[in-house]
This record gives C-alpha cells, sequence and structure tokens, in this order.
C-alpha cells in the first residue's frame, strides 16, 4: 500500500456542521425588522440624494455623517413599527411550518 493510500483512509469522513433550523420566532422577528430597516434606508437614501436632509452633502465627512444618520433612523423605525412590513414578513415565515 503506497502512502497515499494511507493518508487517505486514516483521515475520518467530514460530518457537515449541524445548524439550528431557524425556526425560533425571535430570530425570525429580528430577521424581519433588520429587512425593513434595509427597505427604509433605501427610501431615506433616496430622498435625500438632492443634497442630504441633515446638511449640504458636499464633502466626504458630511455624506458619511448623513449616511450613519439614516441607518439609525432607519434601524429605530423599523423596530418601532416601520410601515409594519417586519410583521407581515414574520407571520407570513412562521405561517407556512
Amino acid at each position: 500500500m503506497d502512502t497515499m493510500a494511507i493518508a487517505q483512509t486514516a483521515v475520518a469522513p467530514a460530518t457537515p456542521p449541524t445548524t439550528p433550523k431557524g425556526d425560533d420566532p425571535a430570530k425570525i422577528k429580528d430577521a424581519a425588522q433588520q429587512f425593513e430597516a434595509l427597505l427604509i434606508g433605501q427610501i431615506l437614501e433616496s430622498a435625500s440624494h438632492g443634497g442630504g436632509w441633515l446638511g449640504s452633502g458636499e464633502d466626504s465627512s458630511s455624506s458619511c455623517v448623513n449616511g450613519f444618520a439614516q441607518e439609525q433612523l432607519a434601524n429605530m423605525m423599523a423596530k418601532q413599527g416601520g410601515f409594519g412590513l417586519s410583521d407581515m414578513i414574520a407571520q407570513g415565515l412562521t405561517r407556512g411550518k
């Protein structure tokens, strides 16, 4: 038997890692809120495309601050209920189970 055959037989076959199914309602709700926050952030971005809502948006620091503020506002809006999309998404994902 050559060394290659010995090396292949000595290695145990890899078992795939076990992952949770993702049936946790809290995880589903969190993912739905994150998705709604992304959508709200896109709406805010397109609304402020003409110059920014916190300033002129002409330099990179102002652009960075505007982006951060939009992201935080979108996250807070989604956590407070947003447009109600996250509830509908979470219900739709849990209904099929």
